[in-house]
């Protein structure tokens, strides 16, 4: 076995433990500084792995493989939107040598955080959400008007042998039900 085989594998070793390294993790922990800011940098990064994860689904040719990319990057917006209270309740206990503004942006990235993960793309059609679909459209127009005026000639329902029948049924049950109660 040569130097360089040696090297390698001691460096692969080294990567593969590294997160159980006692003196890094307290090196990093005081560098990254509280508690919100270092959930605040994993949500980045995970926003960014969910990002990269929904590109590589679009490039993707197997259809197969764009649901099972798209499933993961539902999963992981819905781990994140279920993370975010707990970032905000971080984000309004105060923290020694941090001031008044920065506690309010603090609060102002917790409430812009929900936004960008939603906007993330994960495969799914929500055409009522992206273009105002009818939802948008009904909300403004309470009222439904017709130009009838309400009164239609006996042309426009046209009584059949069926319909007949389902309307004496329909009475029929109707005062059975209003005798018995």
């Amino acid at each position: 076995m040569s130097v360089i085989d040696i090297l390698f594998r001691v460096d692969s070793i080294c990567k593969k433990y590294e997160k159980y390294d006692v003196e890094k993790m307290r090196s990093s922990s005081s560098s990254v500084g509280d508690a919100f800011a270092r959930l605040y940098a994993s949500f980045e990064s995970q926003i960014e792995a969910a990002l990269h994860k929904s590109e590589v689904a679009s490039m993707e040719t197997n259809r197969a493989a764009v649901v099972a990319k798209n499933a993961e990057v539902r999963r992981l917006k819905a781990r994140l939107l279920e993370e975010v209270p707990k970032l905000q309740k971080l984000a309004q206990k105060k923290v020694k040598g941090l001031s008044i503004e920065e506690l309010e942006a603090r609060s102002d990235l917790v409430l812009a955080l929900p936004e960008r993960i939603q906007a993330i793309p994960d495969g799914s059609m929500n055409v009522a959400k992206q273009t105002g679909g009818w939802g948008g459209a009904s909300s403004s127009h309470k009222v439904i008007k017709f130009d009838s005026d309400g009164h239609f000639d006996d042309d426009f329902f046209q009584h059949t042998e069926e319909t007949s029948q389902f309307r004496q049924e329909y009475e029929m049950r109707k005062m059975k039900q209003a005798c018995t109660l």
